[in-house]
């Protein structure tokens, strides 16, 4: 018996936006991302159940909402917890534009009048923006060594932050508490320790070799752990600054911003940056 067809097909939602990645696929096996003859993948709008993952806190803040909406609207996208961090933000503003249009209301306060205002930014030139960046992915640090980055995952990023967001949490808490001052500095003591054994794990996690100024590879996690717990701490700043340098490639750069001549006259400066950043405040109109 031939299965009758929905009549309402039709009206199904269709692609929006096509979208290439800013590393160019190259991290990715068949069973991340389907690959494209073209290289570029179709973004859908969001469905009704996509807008309401968005609004519930709980799995908003595990990251599995943002997982689930890709996988719907990027269908290509098979498993988005192994994006890498130069694609993440391309994926959103995509969704967001295929949803929403191309604009985007961003607010923000004037630096020293802390007047709040708004900016519409225009998301496609963004894209572009992002899509003309050369992904780099060595640093060279002062004494010569050479740094091969490997890329964070969201998965990586998101396990982070909410580690990260944990401890901070904890010391609201703890700092707000009416605990004995030495139990108060006990727990600092273990909420700090904790926080550089996380950013220690993220250097580590982001570091495939390191190669000598003798030409000598480096890729044992161990040694490499071994070496970012006993080099200068000068050196490790450098190598920290280096990895968030590569990192933030792909990533949205500040929009600058223009003060009225009011607002200066009250102190502001004639320019200010503007963070772009994709949260559900945001994103969802």
């Amino acid at each position: 018996m031939e299965e009758k067809q929905n009549p309402l097909t039709k009206f199904y939602r269709q692609p929006a936006i096509y979208i290439k990645f800013p590393s160019g696929g190259k991290y990715y096996s068949e069973d991340i991302v389907t690959p494209s003859e073209t290289g570029e993948h179709a973004v859908l709008p969001m469905t009704a159940k996509d807008d309401l993952a968005f609004k519930t806190p709980d799995s908003m803040m595990s990251g599995q909402s943002t997982v689930d909406v890709i996988k719907s609207c990027v269908p290509d996208i098979k498993d988005p917890w192994k994006l890498v961090n130069y694609d993440v933000d391309t994926v959103l503003i995509a969704i967001r534009i295929a949803g929403y249009g191309e604009s985007m209301e961003v607010s923000t306060q004037v630096p020293v009048t802390n007047d709040a205002v708004s900016h519409s930014v225009n998301l496609p030139s963004m894209l572009e923006q992002i899509h003309n960046v050369d992904i780099k992915e060595e640093a060279t640090l002062k004494n010569g060594m050479k740094i091969k980055v490997k890329p964070l995952t969201y998965k990586m990023m998101t396990e982070t932050q909410l580690k990260t967001f944990e401890q901070q949490r904890k010391y609201l808490q703890v700092n707000s508490s009416t605990l004995k001052d030495e139990d108060k500095a006990k727990m600092f003591s273990e909420s700090f320790k904790t926080l550089t054994e996380l950013n220690s794990k993220l250097l580590l996690d982001n570091i495939e070799t390191i190669t000598l100024p003798s030409g000598d590879k480096v890729s044992d996690s161990a040694q490499i752990s071994e070496f970012i717990e006993n080099a200068d701490a000068k050196l490790v700043q450098e190598l920290e600054a280096a990895l968030v340098k590569i990192r933030q490639q792909g990533s949205l750069k500040p929009m600058t911003a223009k003060s009225t001549e009011e607002q200066i006259k009250k102190g502001a400066p004639a320019t200010y940056e503007v963070p772009i950043t994709f949260d559900n405040a945001n994103f969802f109109g």
